[in-house]
């Protein structure tokens, strides 16, 4: 069992440093090419420097939600350019179940080469089951310099070993309708949110019955959604073993399902309702997501698909006397399958997708890269489509960020129960005395 390095509860972000994930048909980025076993050569390559003559090589890369997700394809048409000779081979194995369904690929000897990395959980299994490659070597070799990712990196190594580079470094905000707003006659939200003042906001939105029925925010059946509200002060982590803090955010939100104010979570459930289909058919006046829905309200705006096109973010709600951009956060990083037999061409890739020029290609596109410039900050919101308010300009500005879940031997043993405690306090299953008196319970087993 790999030995894990404590990690900072906290990520503090400067506004000087920025960084963004996504089907199911594989897709190729270049012309089909023979795979070969046989790594090229030549020197890595860069975005002023195109591979010439080089061996052609495939590369499977795992990955999730490729259909919805217009990053992959920024990533992949800008690799393409540097790289001809590299075929790219998304296969998208879901999001539902993406980290569980990975690590049995993995285990059954599929032949990935390059796999994203969706959540802390899942990251700490991998290297557990020695199904990811270390990247000391390589990175030392290439010279990247990791204090670009704004000590992202640090919070994502064991036993002084790196085994992923991020390439997206996400945080929550307010995504809001505009033209739901208007039709009740509510002023629209500021950067300046308390959790009570969310919650008044919410209230005064919600409105029709039926078919008809406009929800006033929403909650995705993530317990991201909910729990992680209790993070903001800075006194608690989710990885605590003590959880009668969150209590507030279920009362709060339980409260509102009976009201009527956001569609209850068994109906999210039983109707496998995704948040990004109620917000595009305008279902909902606000949701609490994360900044990767930037690209997809751009590209659904544009494409005719969204009825949202009106559409504005502001910074996450805060408890009262917390700092205003005080919010929490995810990376998304890529790394080298253990038994992939193009390792130094999975290398470059991924160095390519983590580095400056993959985090240049995200953010013409409103993706947030794990590289945060102050030039890459300005690209994202002058990118075509997105929202010209100052309020959503300034949304991208934050305080601090709390990591979702900290990197921890435990963390997918504590993922798991506190799923399942989260979905039977939501339900009604559970009370929320008795929920989080549950997770009090089995974290603190786990913990021993």
């Amino acid at each position: 069992m790999k030995k894990f390095l404590s990690a900072p509860v906290a990520m503090l972000l400067a506004v000087s440093i920025l960084a963004g994930c996504a089907g199911s048909t594989p897709v190729t980025t270049s012309e089909p090419a023979a795979a070969t076993d046989t790594p090229a050569t030549d020197t890595p390559a860069t975005a002023d420097t195109p591979v010439a003559e080089a061996e052609p090589v495939t590369l499977k890369w795992a990955l999730w939600d490729l259909e919805v997700t217009d990053y992959y394809r920024a990533i992949m048409d800008g690799y393409k350019k540097v790289a001809p000779h590299v075929t790219i081979e998304p296969v998208d194995l879901g999001s539902a179940d993406y980290m569980n369904m990975l690590q049995t690929q993995l285990s059954g000897n599929a032949d990935f080469d390059v796999v994203a990395i969706k959540d802390i959980p899942g990251y700490a299994n991998l290297i557990a089951q020695n199904q990811l490659e270390p990247l000391n070597d390589y990175v030392n070799s290439a010279g990247i310099d990791t204090d670009l990712f704004g000590g992202i990196t640090e919070q994502v190594t064991v036993d002084n070993e790196l085994y992923q580079l991020p390439f997206r470094s996400d945080f929550w905000v307010i995504f809001y309708n505009k033209d739901l707003y208007d039709a009740v006659g509510v002023e629209y939200p500021s950067n300046d949110l308390t959790i009570e003042d969310y919650d008044a906001l919410a209230r005064k939105l919600v409105n029709g019955e039926g078919n008809d029925k406009v929800y006033g925010a929403h909650y995705h059946t993530w317990r991201s959604c909910v729990q992680l509200f209790g993070i903001l002060d800075g006194l608690h982590s989710i990885v605590d073993g003590t959880y009668d803090w969150i209590a507030p955010y279920y009362e709060m939100i339980l409260a509102q399902q009976k009201d009527g104010v956001v569609m209850d979570y068994a109906t999210a459930v039983s109707t496998s309702s995704h948040y990004r289909d109620l917000f595009f058919n305008a279902k909902i006046a606000m949701m609490n997501n994360g900044t990767w829905m930037i690209a997809s309200n751009i590209t659904a705006s544009a494409d005719g698909t969204s009825l949202a096109t009106n559409w504005g973010m502001v910074k996450y709600p805060h408890p009262a006397g917390t700092e205003p951009g005080t919010t929490f956060g995810t990376i998304t990083g890529v790394s080298i399958a253990a038994n992939s037999k193009n390792k130094d061409e999975a290398f470059k890739f991924i160095e390519w997708t983590s580095g400056p020029e993959g985090a240049t290609a995200l953010a013409a596109i409103g993706a947030i890269p794990a590289i945060q410039t102050e030039e890459i900050m300005s690209a994202i919101a002058n990118a075509p489509g997105f929202p010209t308010d100052q309020n959503s300009i300034d949304a991208l500005q934050t305080a601090k960020i709390y990591l979702e879940m900290p990197l921890h031997e435990k963390s997918g043993e504590i993922d798991v129960a506190l799923n399942e405690e989260h979905s039977e306090i939501m339900n009604g299953s559970k009370t929320i005395e008795d929920g989080l008196a549950a997770m009090n319970r089995r974290v603190g087993e786990i913990l021993q």
